[in-house]
């Protein structure tokens, strides 16, 4: 029997508060589906660019009530929770926020936190830029959680592009790796199943990706556009799940045995060797 897991696609809005009833439901139908874990996207409480509007809609973590709720249904569903992230208040001098993921118990328990390490500062077009480093303070903590289902390595989006990072949380014990996201719509058509088929090869791990999806309702700054397409990706490569561009919940079945006959069948993980240079000709 193997383990049931639901990606949760969001269309977060600028509002945390219209935006966790959606959130809520999808967790529900989920429960209903058997998944014994569910995961959301990236900025599950907020898309915004504005930082002006999130200094006056977030919230510091002891306050959030998208966190507060998520913990409460998954008490009331009995399901592991993956809070793919929310935007967060912090009381940096710098005034900058906190992208942090959250696996949270069945008894409604913060297991782990992660703080989104990999910055996205990058010019995608002529016409789109990001810079989030300008208002998110970067991590500086890999984590690894080990749990009664699996054990489990966090991470958020952008750090899909840094292999050193699953690599260290799959040798750490990982089986399952977390990347939820709200991917931009070129990078996301360009890179995006191919980045996650190529950490779950590397790693031998399943890698389990819910995104945002869609244009997002902003209130100010611009509105951002998400390319969905929230997967599950199994050890060997192959992709189990991929929900297309519609909000929703979509659940599948992963078998953990699936992780050691891929990594014995080709054992790079364990593989590694230390290197001089590289060598200037």
């Amino acid at each position: 029997m193997g383990l049931r897991a639901a990606l949760v696609q969001l269309n977060s809005s600028d509002d945390p508060a219209a935006n966790l009833p959606v959130t809520l439901d999808y967790l529900r139908k989920a429960a209903a589906g058997g998944a014994q874990i569910a995961l959301t996207p990236e900025m599950t409480n907020c898309v915004s660019s504005s930082r002006v509007h999130q200094q006056v809609v977030l919230q510091h973590e002891s306050d959030d009530i998208t966190l507060a709720a998520l913990r409460q249904a998954a008490q009331d569903l009995g399901i592991w929770v993956v809070i793919g992230s929310l935007a967060l208040k912090t009381d940096d001098s710098d005034g900058r926020f906190a992208n942090r993921s959250f696996l949270i118990s069945p008894l409604g328990a913060i297991v782990a936190r992660y703080d989104k390490v990999h910055m996205f500062d990058v010019q995608v077009s002529e016409t789109e830029s990001y810079r989030e480093s300008s208002g998110f303070r970067p991590g500086t903590q890999a984590v690894l959680a080990d749990t009664a289902l699996a054990c489990i390595g966090l991470s958020i989006c952008y750090d899909l592009r840094f292999a050193y990072l699953y690599r260290a949380l799959a040798q750490g014990g990982a089986e399952i790796l977390t990347v939820p996201a709200a991917f931009s719509p070129v990078t996301g058509a360009a890179h995006w199943d191919v980045l996650l088929r190529a950490r779950a090869i590397e790693t031998g791990c399943f890698v389990l990706a819910p995104a945002q999806t869609g244009q997002h309702a902003t209130t100010q700054g611009h509105a951002r556009q998400t390319y969905g397409h929230s997967m599950a990706v199994a050890p060997w490569g192959e992709i189990l799940l991929d929900m297309g561009t519609e909000p929703g919940v979509g659940l599948v079945t992963i078998d953990l045995d699936r992780i050691v006959g891929a990594r014995n069948r080709i054992p790079a993980l364990f593989h590694d060797r230390s290197l001089q240079g590289p060598a200037q000709p």
